[in-house]
C-alpha cells in the first residue's frame, strides 16, 4: 500500500479556498486520498494505492457531494479491502459495468429478443402476463426483486389457477433472459411452488369424444353456413382449429384432393388428403366467403377494420359459436359441451374404433412418431392416411344422414 504522502492534512476550509480558486491541480490528504480540481471545475475526490505490486487509483466520488470527514471513512474502507487482497478499483469497475435495468426495461428487451420468435397462442398468453408484470414491478430495478415481491404479484392477481401458472413461467422466463445477460446472478423465482399460493391444481378437463348421435347433431347444426362448415372440416380433417383459420385458398387443392398446411410453430408442413365429402365442404366454404383469399374470412366488420381489409376469423369464432348453438338452438341439441379442439380427439378415438391403426391415426393429427422412429421413418404414408381419413369421412356422413354404417373397418397394421 502507498504511504502517506508528504504535507499536512487537509482541512474543510483549505478545501473551499482551493476549488473556489478555480485552477486545476490536486491537494493530498495523505495516505492516498487527494482531492483534484479539472479545468471544467469539477473537483472529486481520488484514491492512489498499490495492489500486486502495480499502482492504483479509483475514483471515490465528486467534492461537494462528498465532504471531507465522508471521503476519509471511504478512503479507510478500501484500504482495508486492499489489506484483504481485494483489489477495490478492479470491484468499482465491475459495479460499473453491470446494467441496471428496472423490470420494464426487462421486460421490453424480452418481447423483443424472445417473445416475437413464440407462436402466436403462446405470443398472445406470454403478452398479457408480461403486462401485468410491468404494471406490478415496472419500476423496480430487476435486482431489487425478491421471491417475496413475486409472490405477492400473483396473489394480487387474483387469477385462476392456470393463468396465475403461466405468470409464474412468465415471471422465471424474463429473469433467465437476464441471467443469460448476465444482469442477474440468480433468479428469484426458482424455488417459488403456486401450490402454496393458489391452492392446489384443479383436475385436468377431459377431452370430450363425441358420440354417433353427437356427431350428427354437429354436422346439423344451426349455426351459420360458415360456422357448421367449419366444424364439419375440422372433425373430419383432424387440424387445429388455427391451422383452419389461418390457412388460405391457394393452398387448398380441390381438383387433387389435397389440403397443404405450411410448416409453423405448432408443427411440420404437411399434405392432407381430402376425403369427397370434405372437398365438397371446401367448395361451399370458398362460396359463403365472398373474394377472400382465406378459407375462413373474417366477418366482424370492428376486426376487418382493425386488421386493414382482409382477414381471417377470429380464434376464438367457433368456439363462441359453438357454445351460442347449444344454449339457444331450438329445439336444445342433443350434445355435451365440446370445444373445436375436442373434434381432435374425437377424430382419434373414432378412428382406433375403425381399425386405424394408432402410427397412422396419429400422423392424421399431425404428431410426429416417438423417439429413433420419428427421425429416421421419413415415409409420408400418404395412401394409409388417405384411406383412414376416407373411413372416418363416410362414417361421419353415415351419422350425418342416420344410414346404417356397413362399411368394413380397416385391419389394424401396427399397435
Amino acid at each position: 500500500m502507498a504511504g502517506r504522502l508528504k504535507g499536512n492534512p487537509l482541512t474543510d476550509l483549505e478545501i473551499r479556498q482551493f476549488v473556489a480558486a478555480g485552477i486545476a491541480g490536486a491537494r493530498s490528504d495523505g495516505a492516498g486520498l487527494t482531492l483534484t480540481l479539472s479545468k471544467a471545475g469539477t473537483a472529486a475526490w481520488i484514491l492512489r494505492f498499490s495492489h500486486g505490486g502495480k499502482q492504483q487509483e479509483m475514483t471515490l466520488g465528486r467534492y461537494p457531494d462528498i465532504k471531507l470527514a465522508t471521503a476519509r471513512k471511504m478512503a479507510s474502507e478500501k484500504r482495508v479491502e486492499v489489506q484483504q487482497g481485494i483489489n477495490p478499483a478492479l470491484a468499482a469497475r465491475k459495479a460499473k459495468s453491470v446494467v441496471d435495468w428496472n423490470v420494464r426495461q426487462l421486460v421490453a428487451d424480452y418481447r423483443d429478443r424472445v417473445l416475437a420468435h413464440l407462436a402466436d397462442s403462446t405470443q398472445r398468453s406470454y403478452g398479457r402476463n408480461l403486462t401485468r408484470i410491468e404494471n406490478a414491478l415496472g419500476s423496480m430495478p430487476i435486482r431489487a426483486v425478491e421471491p417475496a415481491e413475486i409472490v405477492a404479484m400473483i396473489e394480487r392477481a387474483r387469477l385462476g389457477w392456470v393463468e396465475a401458472n403461466t405468470l409464474l413461467i412468465v415471471t422465471k422466463a424474463i429473469y433467465r433472459h437476464a441471467a443469460g445477460k448476465k444482469l442477474v446472478s440468480a433468479n428469484p423465482v426458482v424455488g417459488i411452488e403456486l401450490s402454496a399460493i393458489v391452492g392446489k391444481r384443479p383436475p385436468k378437463r377431459t377431452r370430450l369424444m363425441l358420440s354417433a348421435e353427437e356427431i350428427r347433431e354437429v354436422t346439423n347444426a344451426k349455426m351459420n353456413d360458415a360456422n357448421r362448415l367449419s366444424a364439419c372440416i375440422l372433425l373430419a380433417t383432424g387440424v387445429r382449429a388455427s391451422e383452419l383459420f389461418t390457412s388460405v385458398r391457394k393452398d387448398v387443392y380441390l381438383d387433387e384432393s389435397r389440403w397443404h398446411i405450411p410448416k409453423s410453430k405448432t408443427g411440420p408442413e404437411m399434405d392432407i388428403p381430402l376425403a369427397p365429402s370434405v372437398v365438397q365442404w371446401f367448395r361451399e366454404l370458398f362460396v359463403v366467403g365472398g373474394e377472400s383469399k382465406y378459407s375462413v374470412p373474417a366477418r366482424l366488420r370492428t376486426r376487418i377494420e382493425r386488421l386493414g381489409g382482409d382477414a381471417n376469423v377470429s380464434k376464438d369464432a367457433l368456439r363462441e359459436a359453438i357454445d351460442f348453438w347449444i344454449e339457444n338452438a331450438d329445439p336444445t341439441p342433443k350434445i355435451r359441451r365440446f370445444t373445436p379442439h375436442d373434434l381432435r380427439s374425437t377424430m382419434k378415438s373414432h378412428m382406433r374404433r375403425l381399425g386405424v391403426s394408432r402410427d397412422i391415426s396419429e400422423m392424421c393429427l399431425n404428431h410426429a412418431l416417438p423417439g429413433v422412429e420419428g427421425v429416421y421413418d421419413q415415409y409420408h404414408y400418404w395412401d394409409e392416411r388417405r384411406a383412414a381419413l376416407e373411413l372416418w369421412a363416410a362414417f361421419i356422413e353415415s351419422c350425418r344422414t342416420g344410414a346404417e354404417w356397413n362399411v368394413t373397418p380397416l385391419h389394424r397394421t401396427a399397435a
